[in-house]
C-alpha cells in the first residue's frame, strides 16, 4: 500500500478542535477538567496542522478558513448555551449565526442556525499527506511502500518485526494502521467499526453557484449526514453516503445528486463529475484510541470523521512521551479497546445509521413545517388586525407626529349630596314650642 492510498473521501480535509464524541457526552463520561484537557490537545492537534500546511512547505496545499456547523431544526438555547461553554469554559473562538444569517449565506430553508469556527479551516487533504511524507524524509525518516507486516513479537524491550522481505527490530512500534492492521493484530482491528464515506465532485457550476452558497468555507449539518465546500472556483464537493461494507464510489453518484438537489434545490440537476472515497474505523466510544497497550508498544487509532487534528495529536503526545516522558496520553485511559461486535456490528452499525438519517429528516421536516405554521399564523394575525382596523371595531392608532392624548384620572366615588340652607334661620336647631301657663301657675 502506497502514502494516502485511503486518506481520502472522510472528512474533506476540514481541519476544527474536538473530536467524533460530542463535547457534552465528552463531558458526562470523563468529566468537566478531563474534557477540557482533552479539548485542548485536540485545538493543538489542528495548530499542528496549521503550522505545517504553508505553501512553503507543501506548495499548492491551498489552505481556506472557516467552518460552518448549521443545525436542520430550530435550536436556538441549546446554541446559546453551547456557544457560551465554548467560548468561557473551553477557550474556543466561535461564532454564533442566527437563522436570517445562515440563509443569506446558504439559499435553503433546511438550516436553521449555526455555529461559526473562524479558527478552523480545510486543507486539500492528498497533499498534506503526501507533504507529511515529503517533510519526514528531510528530517531523515525512511518510509517503506507496500511493505506489509507478516508478523510482531512485542515481548522484550525489542520487538521483532516480520515482513516478506526482511526482518526488524524496534524499541518502540506505533499501530497506526487503523482497520487495516491485518492478521499479525486481528483483535485490535476488531475493535474498530469500519464505516465507508463517499464524496463526489460536480461538474462546473458557474456563478449560480456562489450565488446559492456564498459561504467560502466548509459546511457540515450537526447530525453528520452531510459535508460540502466549494472547490476549484465553480465546483461542489459534497460528502454524504454511508455504508459498513465495501463498494465503489460510483454507486453512490445518484444518491449525491440527490442530496444536493434536496438541500439546495435551486441549483438544479447536477452532474458529478467524480466519486471517490475511504474507509474510517470508528470505536464504540466515538474517541480515539490512543496509548500504550505494553512498554514500547503503541496504538494510534480510531479517529473517525475527525482525523485531521486527531492523528496529529496522537502522533505528538507518543512522540513527546518516547522522547521527554510526557503522559498526557494516559488522558485517554478511560476509553479503552471494546470489540466493535465483528459482522453483527457491522449490520448493527449500518442499521443505526439508516435509523439516524431518518430521524434527522423527520426533525427537519417538522421544523420546517412549524416554522411555515409560524408564518402563516403572524400573517394571519396581520391580517386579523387590518380588518379590525377599516372596521373600526379595534384599536385606532393616532395619526402619525400626533401624541395619544392621556385618559382621564379617575373620578372620586360618589357621596350624599349636602344641602346649602336658604336662610340664616334655618340653621337654628329645631326646639320644640313649651305648652302655655296653667292656672295657679306664677307669672313673671
Amino acid at each position: 500500500r502506497h502514502i494516502g492510498w485511503n486518506a481520502s473521501g472522510n472528512q474533506l480535509g476540514t481541519v476544527m478542535p474536538g473530536f467524533a464524541l460530542p463535547l457534552a457526552e465528552l463531558i458526562e463520561r470523563i468529566g468537566f477538567e478531563d474534557a477540557r484537557e482533552l479539548w485542548t490537545l485536540s485545538k493543538e492537534g489542528a495548530e499542528f496542522v496549521r503550522a505545517n500546511a504553508t505553501e512553503e512547505n507543501m506548495p499548492g496545499i491551498g489552505p481556506s478558513d472557516g467552518v460552518l456547523e448549521v443545525s436542520n431544526v430550530d435550536a436556538g438555547d441549546r446554541l446559546i448555551s453551547r456557544l457560551q461553554m465554548l467560548n468561557e469554559d473551553f477557550d474556543t473562538e466561535v461564532e454564533g449565526w442566527q437563522v436570517d444569517r445562515v440563509r443569506a449565506a446558504l439559499k435553503t430553508d433546511h438550516y436553521f442556525h449555526g455555529v461559526y469556527y473562524p479558527r478552523a479551516f480545510q486543507v486539500d487533504g492528498r497533499k498534506y499527506v503526501h507533504g507529511l511524507a515529503a517533510l519526514a524524509r528531510r528530517a531523515g525518516a525512511r518510509i517503506f511502500e507496500d511493505t506489509p507486516v507478516v508478523s510482531i513479537d512485542h515481548s522484550g524491550i525489542r520487538k521483532r518485526i516480520v515482513t516478506p522481505s526482511a526482518r526488524l527490530r524496534a524499541t518502540h512500534i506505533v499501530l497506526a494502521g487503523n482497520i487495516h492492521l491485518g492478521a499479525p493484530l486481528k483483535r485490535l482491528s476488531e475493535t474498530l467499526l469500519p464505516v465507508w464515506r463517499y464524496a463526489g465532485v460536480t461538474a462546473p457550476l458557474g456563478e449560480r453557484l456562489h450565488e446559492i452558497i456564498a459561504f467560502k468555507g466548509s459546511v457540515m449539518d450537526s447530525d453528520g449526514v452531510d459535508h460540502f465546500r466549494i472547490v476549484d472556483g465553480d465546483r461542489l464537493m459534497w460528502e454524504s453516503p454511508e455504508t459498513t461494507w465495501a463498494a465503489r464510489p460510483q454507486r453512490f453518484a445518484g444518491s449525491v445528486k440527490r442530496r444536493i438537489r434536496t438541500i439546495f434545490p435551486e441549483l438544479g440537476n447536477v452532474e458529478v463529475a467524480d466519486m471517490f472515497g475511504g474507509v474510517t474505523g470508528q470505536t464504540v466510544h466515538g474517541m480515539p484510541q490512543i496509548g500504550q497497550l505494553r512498554k514500547g508498544l503503541w496504538v494510534a487509532s480510531g479517529f473517525g470523521r475527525q482525523g485531521m487534528n486527531t492523528s496529529a495529536m496522537a502522533g505528538q503526545l507518543i512522540a513527546r512521551s518516547i522522547l521527554w516522558g510526557d503522559e498526557r496520553w494516559k488522558l485517554f485511559s478511560p476509553f479503552e479497546l471494546v470489540w466493535a461486535g465483528g459482522t453483527t456490528g457491522r449490520v448493527a452499525g449500518q442499521l443505526v445509521g439508516v435509523w439516524g438519517r431518518a430521524s434527522s429528516a423527520a426533525a427537519g421536516s417538522l421544523a420546517r413545517y412549524r416554522e411555515r405554521a409560524r408564518v402563516k399564523d403572524r400573517e394571519r394575525e396581520a391580517r386579523l388586525a387590518e380588518a379590525n382596523r377599516a372596521a373600526g371595531t379595534g384599536p385606532r392608532r393616532p395619526p402619525p407626529g400626533v401624541r395619544p392624548r392621556p385618559a382621564p384620572p379617575p373620578q372620586p366615588a360618589a357621596q350624599e349630596p349636602v344641602r346649602v340652607p336658604d336662610r340664616v334661620s334655618d340653621l337654628a336647631p329645631d326646639r320644640t314650642p313649651e305648652p302655655a301657663a296653667r292656672d295657679g301657675g306664677i307669672s313673671q
